[in-house]
């Protein structure tokens, strides 16, 4: 399909509206990052250390990674409308159960069962693919992006007031509430986007060989995995940064983290303004290439002696930019290798994407002390920076070789 889809608001028999395709996707955004402000005081409410509670962004994210390889093939069998709403539905129960834990260990059970409504971010993006082919479905998926770059802006913000007005539990009441609206939305407005009876398990199987052995695929892939990965470094260390070494309060750590999403939401306007034009690799590499330079002088202007969090947060801004820039064009390029398995290429993509986040979430909270300062950190983001533009320049050498 090249020309827009016909789409009724509040129709479910009409594909969803782009609004609810990015509250969809905000909802597990801002599931990721409202208690971000949070983590030291809610490691003093349960008397748990820094790194145990640090496992409710590390842990959740590793559970999200394993929850979105079933997600994609479930809604390739069974369709994305039922996928979401049930989704929805588990992440609403589990929000509550976070808000009401007594212990810390069921608190991070409750927080992984929280993981569920990752089915939102990854078939957000396979809905997009459903409806446009390859180079307008990156610039819709800039559009949707840039309005979920809104939420991680606007998130530990909104966490931050809340823990100081009413305590961190005040972050995962809100959350309930977002659950129970964006279900409801979604109810009404959520028109199946599958055609026919879906991609049964045993077509997919004898699919997945061409998917996973698509040099295509694990580049576009690698690269938006080690792109995201720095900022999931920063999501695992940021409170850790913000709280020891510039001992800012839960309300300015708040505000500190919405520094990348300022940059991630004019990367990905710029994205959905050239995408389809400028083509989707030169894109993904301008961004990777944005991501590691901002992230190259971060760390030797902290080396240089200048350490002020302004300076540190201030450079995050142009990580956030070139993620705008990478990740839809990135997405858009995985998703594209095999177009009737979007939503397995966009659940295993995800959980690449997420299970490297994991790792590099809980690598930035074990390296971080207050002797080290921010440069370990630094150093995570530059190095997955470098790693995501080598990824997006060897799918450009192959396609190069091969007259693509």
């Amino acid at each position: 399909m090249t020309t827009a889809p016909n789409v009724r608001f509040l129709d479910r028999n009409t594909p969803p509206h782009v609004s609810t395709l990015i509250l969809l996707a905000g909802v597990s955004a801002l599931n990721m990052s409202i208690f971000l402000p949070s983590l030291n005081n809610m490691a003093l409410y349960y008397d748990a250390d820094y790194g145990v509670m640090q496992l409710a962004v590390s842990a959740y994210l590793a559970a999200t990674a394993i929850l979105q390889v079933g997600v994609g093939p479930l809604s390739d069998r069974y369709g994305r409308r039922p996928v979401v709403m049930a989704g929805l539905a588990i992440f609403t129960l589990a929000s509550i159960g976070c808000l009401f834990a007594p212990t810390v260990g069921i608190f991070l059970a409750f927080r992984m069962l929280q993981a569920v409504v990752a089915s939102g971010m990854v078939l957000s993006r396979a809905i997009v693919r459903d409806i446009f082919p390859p180079a307008e479905s990156a610039s819709m998926l800039g559009w949707v992006t840039m309005g979920i770059a809104l939420v991680p802006m606007v998130g530990p913000m909104a966490g931050g007031i809340l823990d100081q007005a009413f305590g961190w539990q005040a972050s995962f009441a809100f959350l309930v509430f977002a659950g129970l609206a964006v279900m409801a939305l979604c109810w009404v407005d959520l028109g199946e986007t599958v055609s026919g009876e879906g991609v049964s398990f045993a077509r997919q199987l004898r699919t997945y060989p061409e998917l996973l052995s698509s040099p295509r695929f694990w580049g576009y892939a690698g690269c938006a995995a080690l792109g995201s990965g720095a900022f999931f470094a920063l999501l695992g260390g940021a409170s850790f940064v913000s709280d020891k070494v510039y001992g800012l309060s839960p309300l300015w750590t708040g505000i500190a983290l919405g520094s990348p999403a300022v940059g991630y939401a004019l990367g990905n306007g710029l994205s959905g303004r050239y995408s389809t034009s400028v083509g989707i690799n030169r894109m993904a590499l301008a961004g990777t290439l944005t991501a590691a330079a901002g992230m190259a002088v971060s760390l030797v202007v902290t080396l240089a002696g200048v350490d002020h969090p302004i300076a540190f947060f201030g450079f995050c801004t142009f990580l956030g930019l070139g993620n705008g820039l990478m990740l839809p064009n990135a997405t858009a390029g995985s998703l594209s290798v095999r177009p009737e398995l979007a939503g397995t290429a966009s659940g295993l993509g995800g959980a690449i994407m997420i299970g490297g986040g994991a790792v590099l979430s809980a690598l930035a909270g074990a390296l971080l002390t207050e002797q080290t300062g921010t440069i370990p950190l630094q150093i995570i983001m530059l190095m997955t920076s470098v790693g995501a533009a080598i990824c997006i320049l060897l799918v450009i050498r192959r396609e190069r070789r091969l007259g693509l």
